[in-house]
């Protein structure tokens, strides 16, 4: 299973991406249609800008824009640059049983590696077109609705 920050932060990038058009948006609607305290994702997300998936826009109506085309950019872009180095550390440096390090540790690497691939096949394009398959509104769409 991936960690929480990574599933918050493509739901994000995400959000950005389905929503794009009507201008920069900031982490803070984000983190509110979330449930997130907006700083935690504000880190997540200036470590997405220098990774080179966002772009951040200064000023009042400031906030965040895809730095690249939306199929050009993967979920598995996402998870590389939020991913903890201490963590794969840890399990590099791993000295315990040889059932740890000639079992389990192959084990885990093959399912990291399967994973990654499959995560690199799915760029924001296509999570984009399934949410329209699904029918989900576009918060520029919900802003439209209004009677007279």
């Amino acid at each position: 299973m991936l960690p929480r920050k990574l599933f918050y932060a493509v739901e994000a990038v995400l959000y950005i991406a389905y929503n794009a058009g009507r201008g920069p948006i900031s982490s803070r609607d984000i983190a509110g249609k979330q449930g997130l305290p907006p700083r935690y994702l504000e880190q997540l997300m200036q470590r997405l800008v220098r990774g080179g998936v966002l772009r951040g826009v200064r000023g009042p109506r400031g906030g965040y824009l895809l730095a690249r085309e939306r199929r050009r950019i993967t979920v598995g872009d996402i998870c590389e640059i939020l991913n903890d180095e201490k963590d794969d550390q840890d399990i590099q440096g791993y000295n315990g049983t040889p059932l740890g390090q000639q079992v389990v540790h192959p084990v885990w690497d093959t399912a990291h590696h399967k994973m990654m691939q499959h995560l690199k096949d799915i760029n924001l394009a296509d999570l984009c077109e399934q949410a329209l398959a699904g029918q989900i509104r576009k918060d520029s769409d919900e802003r439209m609705d209004f009677a007279i």
